[in-house]
C-alpha cells in the first residue's frame, strides 16, 4: 500500500533517481585518473568502463521501452534501482577489470532501467498543465548528476576514495529505490495486443521507428546527443588555457538554466517540436556566425544555452505527442537507445572530422547535424498531420 506523497516531491524523487542513473557515468569519467592509478597496466582499454553502460542502452534502448510498456514502470524502476546498487557496491570491492567491465554491462541494463521507467512515471504522475515544467527539470539530470560529482563530491574523494565513492553511490540509489517502493503509486499497466508480449526485438523496433509520433522525440534527440558531449569535450580545449575550465563548467550549466527557465515559460504559446527546432535553427546559426567571427568562450557558452531549448523540449515532445504509457515508454525508450548511440559515436565522428579536414570542416560538420535534426523533425511532422487528416 503507497503513503500519500504530493506529486511534486514523487517527482523530485524521480529526478533523484535519475541523479543516481546519470552518476553511473559520472562516477567513472570525472574520476577517470583515479582509475588509471587503480588498474596502472591498461591503456585505452580503460575507455570501455565507461562507454560500455551507453553500448547497452544503444542496442537495447527500445526493448527497455517495450518492456516498461508491458510491466509498469515503478517495478521496472525499483529493479533497476536495486540492481544498480548491486553493482556499485561490487564495484566498490575493486575487482579485477574484467570483472568491472561485466559489472559495467550489467550496470547498463540498470541505467536503461531508471532513464526510460523514470520518465514515464513523471509523464503520468504529473497534472497536464504542469507536465512540461517536469519534464523539463527531468532534462537536467545528466548536467547536475555531473556538476555535484565533480563540485561536490571529488574535492572530499582522496586518492583512496574511489571505493568510497563507489560504495555512496550504490547506498543513494538504494535508498532511493526503498523511497520509491513504498512511495511511488503503480500506474496502471496496459495490456499489450496478443502476440506483443512475446515480440521479438525487431517487432519492436518496428513498432516504435514506424511511428512519426514514438520517434520524433529520439529522432532529434540524436542529433543533440551527437553534438552535446562531443562539444564539450572539443570546446574548451580551443580556448585559452586559463578560461578552459571555467567555461567547460559554464557550458552545461547554461543549458541546465534555459531548460529550466525559459523552456517550461515558450511551452505556454508554443509546441514542444517547434521550440526544438528553433534551438537546432539558433545553434546552427551561431556556428555558422561562429566561423566568420569567432566568439570564442562567448560562443561556447550560448551555443550550449540554445541547445537548453532542445534539451528540455525533446523530453516534454514524448507526452505532448503520446497519449498512452505504452507508447511513452517506448518514446522514451528509442530517445535512450539513439541517444547513447549519439554519446558513442559523436566524439569519434568530430575528431576525425577536425583531425583529417580541419576546425571549419568540424564546425560545418555541427551545424550540418543540427540541420539535420530539423530536418527530422519536419519530415515527421509532415508524417503526422498526413496520417491525421
Amino acid at each position: 500500500m503507497n503513503a500519500r506523497v504530493s506529486k511534486p516531491l514523487l517527482i523530485l524523487l524521480l529526478w533523484f533517481a535519475g541523479l543516481g542513473a546519470a552518476a553511473q557515468f559520472a562516477k567513472i569519467a570525472v574520476p577517470f585518473g583515479l582509475f588509471r592509478q587503480t588498474y596502472p597496466d591498461l591503456g585505452t582499454e580503460l575507455g570501455w568502463l565507461l562507454s560500455l553502460v551507453s553500448l547497452v542502452g544503444a542496442i537495447l534502448g527500445v526493448v527497455a521501452g517495450s518492456v516498461v510498456g508491458q510491466f509498469g514502470p515503478k517495478r521496472i524502476l525499483v529493479y533497476g534501482l536495486a540492481l544498480g546498487a548491486l553493482m556499485s557496491f561490487w564495484q566498490a570491492l575493486l575487482p579485477s577489470f574484467p570483472s568491472m567491465l561485466i559489472s559495467r554491462i550489467i550496470e547498463g541494463t540498470s541505467h536503461l532501467a531508471v532513464v526510460v521507467a523514470a520518465p514515464t512515471l513523471i509523464a503520468q504522475i504529473s497534472d497536464r498543465r504542469y507536465v512540461g515544467a517536469a519534464m523539463t527539470l527531468w532534462s537536467t539530470f545528466f548536467g547536475v548528476s555531473f556538476a555535484i560529482v565533480a563540485w561536490g563530491i571529488m574535492p572530499f574523494v582522496g586518492a583512496g576514495g574511489l571505493a568510497l565513492l563507489l560504495a555512496g553511490h550504490g547506498t543513494f540509489l538504494l535508498a532511493i529505490g526503498i523511497l520509491a517502493s513504498v512511495f511511488l503509486p503503480n500506474t496502471k499497466t496496459p495490456q499489450p495486443a496478443p502476440g506483443v508480449r512475446s515480440a521479438s526485438i525487431l517487432v519492436a523496433h518496428r513498432r516504435a521507428y514506424a511511428s512519426p509520433f514514438i520517434a520524433a522525440p529520439g529522432a532529434g534527440w540524436l542529433a543533440y546527443t551527437l553534438t552535446f558531449v562531443s562539444l564539450l569535450a572539443l570546446l574548451p580545449e580551443r580556448l585559452e588555457q586559463e578560461n578552459a575550465a571555467q567555461v567547460a563548467g559554464m557550458m552545461p550549466m547554461a543549458s541546465i538554466a534555459v531548460s529550466l527557465l525559459v523552456v517550461p515559460l515558450l511551452l505556454r504559446r508554443a509546441g514542444s517540436v517547434a521550440i526544438i527546432v528553433a534551438g537546432f535553427a539558433l545553434a546552427c546559426a551561431l556556428v555558422l556566425l561562429n566561423m566568420f567571427v569567432g566568439f570564442g568562450a562567448g560562443f561556447a557558452i550560448a551555443l550550449f544555452a540554445v541547445l537548453g531549448l532542445v534539451q528540455g523540449a525533446s523530453f516534454t515532445a514524448v507526452p505532448e505527442l503520446n497519449n498512452d504509457i505504452e507508447h511513452q515508454a517506448l518514446a522514451y525508450g528509442l530517445m535512450a537507445q539513439l541517444g547513447n548511440t549519439g554519446n558513442l559515436l559523436g566524439t569519434p565522428l568530430l575528431l576525425f572530422v577536425s583531425g583529417r579536414f580541419g576546425d571549419p570542416e568540424m564546425q560545418l560538420c555541427v551545424a550540418f547535424l543540427f540541420l539535420s535534426g530539423i530536418a527530422l523533425h519536419a519530415i515527421l511532422a509532415f508524417r503526422r498531420t498526413s496520417r491525421m487528416s
